[in-house]
């Protein structure tokens, strides 16, 4: 008995020793575990208060920073993380954007590889229809006499070629009659005489059959008709029954209406772009319905030096005659000048203006994320959608076309070179003048002298300039009818500015601005969709800065403003008569967002 006791003793012992070391290794090793679940949890808890932390700013307006998502005050964009902007790779170029994959995407990137091509550009050109100088036809009197019948009767009767169009008695006619039939007394013993005799009457536009009748007649015809030398219409009657006429007095005018020519008017900044060949389209405002096509076949040499134009020549079949000339002409050509070269083009909408430069960003290749740099560029003619590049670029590099703004503002809030913080180094100088766009900039307009601007035009561009005030002030209304009225205001004191005022240089500058102004200002008043206003408005502006630029303004202060989220994020300008920002493209909903980019005095 004490001895069974002895031994459930040891066993209890030893089940006591036992549970002792499993509880030892499972406590130990429940201890590592909890330790490393801390670890973990205070890198979670690392990582959710540096969330905690996260900055927001404006794409638009990197000057705007909150520790929360929301509204950005001034444009009412979404804000976005700081850190989505900024590098994440410390491995890249120092002077480099480098964006996340997410950040990209939220920004819209999209770029282009850039590749040569042939240059094009859309010509839209407007002329009128014109005869055919080469079927006109001036009948004159080839000898002195009196009308004693016509047989055309007014001006615009069609003739065929061979219809008499007037009887004529001419005494010196009948005098040279005589004179050939006495000569042919003598056809055998002097021949030089008769062959003398039948030839002037043949200079006095008698035919071989007329003269040939008057030998075998034996005597002389007292009247002769008046022949159309071609069918056609008769434009012009000088004389009628009875008038005596001299010897080269006009009598009528015939022109064939079977061809006519279409003579456009092209600008000097459009004849680099035009070549006999190219192929036009086009339509008669008269006759709609119908397009009509053709080639141009003649380019005048000179400029008229009232309108500053070349005439463009496309000729035309018209057999049945429906084309009348003075009829007004819309045409279209797609002209391919440089075919057979091969130039860098880059789309409008990648280039960004510092004010004298143009700005790309190139897309870094092989980079782990987006990565951009800034470059500044020379760029050529325009060409339709796209630029011409004149260097600082190579053919297959990527460059950003869309939501280059939002790349910008990530270099300015890195510090890096940007549109408004360029290098102060650059290798490539400036090469195309643009107007300076820094802000606040004070230009007073140094026109007087250079162009010798009449005090009465600048008075009349003034007007414009308030009619054109209560047009942007609808826009930012947002009421499309009163855009409508207010730019209808604006187009009849633009068509009374009279360019007459100037001369030489600024003529030929008006003229060149007149090709944007009127066509933008005629959309605006035409539409009633404000959208369409708003763009066709951003054109309008661009033409009208240069205008008040070049011409000044008449004891007035205007500002020039800036939004880059309008026109399709691509940015556009505006005239204010107030330094406050009152935004006209997008009106109540982002009234403030903008700023002033140049004062106008």
């Amino acid at each position: 008995m004490i001895q069974n006791i002895k031994e459930n003793y040891k066993l209890i012992l030893i089940v006591l020793v036992a549970g002792l070391f499993l509880g030892w290794l499972f406590f130990h090793s429940s201890g590592d575990t909890t330790a490393t679940s801390n670890k973990t949890e205070t890198v979670e808890t690392h990582d959710h208060e540096h969330e905690e932390a996260t900055i927001w700013t404006c794409s638009m307006h990197p000057q705007v920073r909150s520790d929360k998502p929301g509204k950005c005050p001034i444009c009412s964009m979404d804000l976005i993380p700081l850190s989505s902007l900024e590098s994440d790779d410390g491995q890249t170029d120092p002077n480099a954007i480098v964006m996340t994959d997410a950040a990209a995407k939220l920004a819209e990137i999209q770029t282009t590889v850039v590749h040569e091509g042939s240059p094009e550009k859309s010509l839209y050109l407007q002329g009128k229809v014109e005869p055919d100088e080469r079927n006109i036809a001036e009948l004159t009197a080839r000898y002195g006499g009196r009308i004693e019948k016509l047989f055309v009767n007014y001006t615009g009767q069609q003739v065929n070629k061979g219809e008499r169009l007037a009887t004529i008695y001419s005494p010196e006619l009948v005098t040279a009659q005589r004179e050939l039939l006495e000569a042919m007394n003598y056809r055998d013993t002097r021949p030089a005489l008769y062959k003398a005799a039948r030839a002037k009457l043949k200079l006095w536009d008698l035919t071989d059959e007329q003269i040939s009748a008057i030998e075998n007649e034996g005597e002389p015809q007292v009247y002769f008709d008046v022949i159309s030398p071609i069918s056609g219409t008769v434009t012009m009657r000088h004389v009628t029954v009875g008038d005596y006429v001299k010897e080269g007095n006009a009598l009528f005018q015939v022109i064939d209406l079977s061809h006519v020519w279409v003579l456009f008017d092209a600008y000097q900044s459009d004849l680099p772009w035009l070549k006999k060949g190219d192929k036009a389209e086009f339509t008669i405002q008269s006759l709609p319905g119908k397009t009509y096509t053709g080639r141009v076949s003649f380019i005048d040499p000179f400029l008229s030096p009232t309108t500053r134009v070349a005439k463009v020549r496309v000729e035309l079949r018209n057999p049945q005659q429906k084309i009348k000339p003075e009829m007004f002409v819309n045409g279209y050509i797609q002209s391919k000048i440089a075919a057979n070269s091969k130039n860098l083009l880059i789309p409008k909408s990648a280039v960004l203006w510092t004010g004298k430069t143009a700005v790309v960003y190139v897309k870094k290749p092989d980079a782990k994320n987006p990565t951009f740099n800034y470059r500044e560029i020379v760029l050529g003619p325009e060409a339709g959608n796209f630029y011409v590049v004149a260097s600082g670029l190579k053919a297959g590099e990527e460059i950003a076309t869309n939501g280059v703004f939002k790349i910008d503002a990530a270099a300015q809030l890195q510090g890096l070179p940007s549109m408004m913080n360029p290098p102060v180094d650059t290798k490539n100088p400036p090469s195309i003048k643009m107007p300076a766009k820094e802000t606040a900039t004070v230009a007073k307009v140094q026109t007087d002298n250079a162009l010798k601007i009449n005090p009465a035009f600048k008075a009349q561009l003034t007007k414009v300039y308030e009619n054109y005030v209560n047009m942007k002030n609808a826009f930012v209304a947002s009421d499309a009818q009163k855009v409508s009225n207010e730019a209808k205001t604006v187009e009849n004191a633009l068509q009374s500015v009279d360019m007459e005022l100037l001369k030489g240089d600024a003529h030929m500058a008006w003229m060149n601005q007149l090709k944007t102004l009127n066509p933008e200002i005629k959309a605006i008043a035409g539409s009633s969709d404000i959208a369409a206003q708003r763009l066709a408005f951003s054109k309008f502006n661009d033409a009208f800065y240069k205008s008040l630029q070049l011409f000044g303004l008449e004891n007035n202060t205007a500002y020039y403003q800036f939004c880059p989220m309008a026109n399709n994020n691509k940015g556009a300008y505006w005239l204010s008569e107030t330094k406050e920002i009152r935004n006209p493209y997008f009106g109540e909903d982002m009234l403030g967002c903008g700023e002033t980019r140049e004062t106008l005095k």
